[in-house]
C-alpha cells in the first residue's frame, strides 16, 4: 500500500529510485495537465490528492472552498505514492472528481521501465524541497502562457466540467490573473524554471535521450 510505513524506515536519499521525478507547476490553466498527459509517462496528479469536501476545517475563500490552499491538499499522502513509486515500481493513486469534491475510486500506477515520472499540479511547490532530500528530483518546470490565455482556458475548462458555480469561477480567475506574475517570481525563486509548452517538450525530449 502506499502509506506503508516501511517506505519511511530509511533516512531521506537512503533509496535507490528506479525512477526520479520532473516537478510541472504553473497557474491553473497554464496547460500543465495536457502537457503532462501526452507524453506516455507515468504522471502523478497532485489534484488527485485533495481532501474531500467535508473533510474538517478546510479553508475558504470566494464562497467557496479554498481549493488553492495547500490546507486542503494530503501532501504525506502524495509524498508516500511518490516515493513508493520511485523506488518500488508501482504504487495506488486516489482518483478525485473536483465538480463533487471527493475521491471517487483508486488507480494502480506503474513505471513500466520509464525513468521519470511527471509530478503535476499547483501544489508543486509544497514538495520540491522533500524531493531534493529524497534524491529524487531530476528537474522542475513551470509551465507559462500569457496571463490572457491562462484565463481564457481556465474558465472554459472550468465551466465545461462544471468545477464549480460561474460566478465562483470568474471570481477565482481574476484573482489568480492578478497574482500570476508574483506566483512565477515565488517559484522560480524555489528553483522551478519557467518554460512554455514548447520548451517543456524539448526538456523531456533532452532528459530522455539523456536517460537511455
Amino acid at each position: 500500500m502506499a502509506d506503508h510505513p516501511s517506505l519511511f524506515d530509511l533516512p531521506p536519499g537512503g533509496r535507490v529510485p528506479l525512477a526520479k521525478v520532473i516537478l510541472v507547476t504553473g497557474p491553473s490553466g497554464s496547460g500543465k495537465t495536457r502537457f503532462t498527459n501526452r507524453t506516455g509517462l507515468p504522471v502523478v496528479a497532485l489534484d488527485d490528492f485533495y481532501f474531500d469536501g467535508d473533510h474538517p476545517g478546510l479553508p475558504r475563500r470566494h464562497g467557496m472552498v479554498d481549493w488553492d490552499s495547500p490546507k486542503c491538499w494530503n501532501k504525506a499522502l502524495a509524498m508516500s505514492c511518490i516515493i513508493e513509486l520511485a523506488t518500488t515500481g508501482q504504487t495506488v493513486l486516489p482518483v478525485y472528481d473536483i465538480p463533487t469534491n471527493a475521491k471517487i475510486s483508486e488507480r494502480t500506477c506503474y513505471l513500466d521501465g520509464a525513468k521519470f515520472i511527471l509530478v503535476e499540479g499547483i501544489f508543486a511547490s509544497e514538495i520540491i524541497d522533500d524531493l531534493r532530500t529524497e534524491g529524487l528530483l531530476a528537474d522542475a518546470l513551470c509551465i507559462s502562457r500569457p496571463r490572457a490565455q491562462t484565463f481564457w482556458f481556465r474558465l472554459m475548462r472550468d465551466l465545461d466540467e462544471a468545477r464549480k458555480p460561474p460566478l465562483n469561477l470568474i471570481r477565482r480567475g481574476i484573482a489568480h490573473t492578478l497574482a500570476e506574475p508574483q506566483l512565477y517570481r515565488d517559484l522560480e525563486a524555489q528553483g522551478f524554471r519557467k518554460v512554455s509548452i514548447v520548451e517543456a517538450h524539448e526538456t523531456l525530449t533532452r532528459a530522455l535521450v539523456k536517460a537511455r
